[in-house]
């Protein structure tokens, strides 16, 4: 078993100011003959291949930050960063790093990163020769310390110099005392002074500070020094939101106190970046970039916390698909997961798929399935929300659970298809109560890209895409087509206009599904019923027929002559039909000829699908049953939305109806 105490994320500082995650491996500190020095070598825990090869320089400043961090920069705009997994290979590595630079290793900075050319400025000027001298923390002098602080945002140097300054001599508590007394005592002069005080140190940028004001006894005073800001008439309430109307419930009982510490700190401190702290100007933009790392890695380790508890996980899982678990409870159950979802969506890629590939192995798609069934809109609006990052996150683990459900159906004879996911998922859509339809728009959405084409076409998997379409079309098609026979009941051709976009793909597929079913006998009947009336219908059905004679798809062809021509002969105000005649006899003479010129196109038959086809001609008793099935699909949701909903339902099937077909050209 690998040495977890060297086991370390490697992390680099992008140009937006935000850490990608380069990989995870094991450190090791060693003489690399080529560099010249010890170095820090990262090799990847999954092939050994190097992640990080850095001379250990006797000029780099090297910060530990919050046990486990050591952050650097190796050149100008280049910062690197080691996230460790335990405490005790972190002091290791640390105390080679010090070791190798001469500096006490009880320190958390070995040195000021500080520009030579600028030090040598500086150290021509008598009065900035010195470290900062901070005035005695004390009532009369809260000016004095703030304009000394606002002084030193402009200068790196003096920046850091500040920040050491305040750092030795535990200046941050004692101010914070003092932000007391001016509570007390009502001095809004002190107040406004210690605003401007806190603003600027956090400005500072300095981990090693932030750990000292963000931590339990410090942080509730730092948001009450930020609540007197002296651009208001009246200072906010910040505290008496954090403490009285956000409320941090805990669905499940978190017994690891660290991670309830580390929750209750990141919401605070996510809370002073997003709500408190006014947006920084183009001078300040990259002052808060430490914060914002501050904050990054925490959320990092909380979703590291949590997966790697089991236990709460899975008591989490078992409440919430519990029958007998209180509506309320489970809301908040649902809930939770909504936020860690959206929670690990700030983390890097390896991250959120190690976050996503745990919650499936816990069974979340299962728990999915229960939840979207219930009659809870609230529930059922948070469960889509949730399957929503699952589909974004993987479509291929989403189809292949949904696949395995009819097998699972047929060794329960209790289970019905009807409430297969992917199946709950189109009823959602069908029944959404909403009146502006937002959730039908994300169902829509949703669907799409379950059976886009496009998304099926990994190597590691050929077969997905037929056999994906496969289940869909055996157990799903009849349910989103549901609206759209209902919308066509009363005689109204709009399905001509759906045959068409099918006849258009020029597939042999779906030509011998028309053929099979005899599709073309109401199509006929709806023309000769028309009679000589030259309206919209007349127009589209010749049009129709046009288009198979001029693209010469001769299988369609055949069938229409060999059983409809006798009806169709007479219709001479358009040649349509006499060159259809024509285009059959051409191909029969060629035939006869042994010259035919047929060539299989790009649309034809796969073996796959002729397999499937051929499957599919002994299933006549099963296909028998759709018809029966679709009329018994969720009755009472139609009978109540299509009442007060006509046309949506047929809109929203229509859309993803026309989007496998759309998709399939491609």
């Amino acid at each position: 078993m690998s040495d977890t105490r060297r086991r370390v994320k490697v992390y680099t500082l992008n140009e937006d100011r935000q850490w990608d995650d380069r990989g995870t491996g094991h450190v090791s500190s060693t003489y690399v003959e080529r560099l010249k020095g010890i170095s820090l070598l990262v090799r990847a825990e999954s092939d050994g291949s190097l992640l990080l090869e850095s001379k250990i320089s006797p000029n780099t400043a090297y910060q530990k930050q919050q046990d486990t961090l050591i952050v650097w920069s190796e050149a100008e705009n280049y910062d690197l960063a080691l996230s460790f997994q335990e405490k005790a290979g972190c002091d290791e590595i640390w105390e080679k790093i010090c070791q190798v630079q001469g500096k006490d290793p009880s320190l958390e900075i070995t040195q000021d990163p500080i520009d030579e050319s600028e030090e040598e400025r500086f150290e021509e000027m008598p009065e900035t020769s010195h470290l900062v001298e901070l005035p005695a923390c004390e009532l009369a002098r809260l000016e004095e310390i703030a304009d000394l602080v606002t002084s030193v945002l402009s200068s790196p140097i003096r920046r850091e110099k500040l920040a050491l300054a305040l750092m030795s001599e535990g200046y941050i508590k004692k101010l914070l005392q003092l932000f007391r007394t001016c509570e007390d005592l009502d001095n809004r002069e002190g107040l406004h002074h210690l605003y401007e005080i806190v603003r600027g140190v956090l400005f500072l940028n300095k981990a090693t500070l932030f750990e000292v004001m963000f931590s339990d006894d410090c942080i509730m005073d730092v948001v009450g020094c930020l609540e007197y800001d002296p651009a208001l008439v009246q200072p906010k309430r910040h505290r008496e939101f954090l403490t009285k109307t956000a409320k941090f419930k805990e669905v499940i009982p978190i017994t690891d106190s660290e991670l309830r510490q580390k929750i209750h700190q990141t919401y605070r401190v996510q809370y002073i970046q997003d709500i408190i702290l006014p947006t920084p100007s183009v001078f300040e933009e990259n002052f808060l970039s430490t914060l914002t790392s501050f904050i990054f890695f925490n959320k990092v380790e909380i979703v590291s916390m949590l997966q790697e508890d089991e236990k709460f996980l899975t008591e989490v899982f078992a409440q919430l698909t519990d029958e007998a678990t209180e509506e309320g409870k489970r809301r908040e159950l649902v809930n939770f997961f909504k936020e860690f979802c959206a929670f690990s969506q700030t983390l890097q890629p390896q991250n959120r798929d190690a976050f996503f590939k745990t919650l499936a192995n816990l069974g979340i798609l299962p728990a999915l399935e229960i939840i979207m069934g219930m009659d809870d809109l609230q529930v059922r609006a948070a469960a889509t929300d949730i399957f929503s990052y699952l589909v974004e996150f993987s479509p291929s683990m989403v189809r292949e659970f949904v696949m395995q459900e009819p097998q699972q159906a047929d060794d329960d004879v209790s289970t019905s298809t009807d409430v297969l996911l992917i199946n709950l998922v189109i009823k959602q859509m069908i029944c959404d109560s909403d009146p502006e339809l937002g959730g039908a728009v994300q169902l829509m959405g949703l669907l799409r890209t379950l059976i886009d084409p496009e998304n099926m076409l990994a190597p590691t998997n050929k077969t997905e895409k037929t056999e994906f379409l496969s289940f869909f079309y055996k157990y799903c098609m009849h349910v989103l087509t549901a609206p759209l026979l209902a919308n066509t009941a009363e005689e109204r051709k709009g399905a001509l206009r759906f045959m068409r976009r099918i006849i258009g793909l020029k597939d042999e597929y779906y030509n011998r599904y028309i053929i099979k079913g005899n599709l073309f006998e109401p199509v006929i009947n709806a023309l000769l019923d028309n009679g000589t009336r030259y309206n919209l219908l007349n127009s589209a059905i010749i049009e129709l027929f046009e288009f198979i004679k001029v693209e010469d798809i001769k299988s369609l062809i055949a069938h229409i002559v060999d059983n409809f021509y006798k009806a169709l002969e007479s219709i001479e105000y358009v040649q349509t039909f006499k060159g259809l005649k024509g285009r059959y006899e051409q191909e029969k003479d060629r035939q006869s000829r042994g010259l035919s010129r047929y060539r299989r196109d790009a649309r034809a038959l796969d073996d796959d699908e002729e397999m499937w086809f051929n499957e599919d001609e002994d299933e006549d008793d099963a296909d028998a049953g759709v018809e029966k099935r679709v009329d018994e699909d969720f009755p009472e949701a139609y009978g109540k939305y299509m009442g007060a909903k006509k046309g949506i339902p047929y809109y929203f099937c229509l859309k993803c109806v026309e989007f496998i077909l759309t998709s399939l050209e491609r």
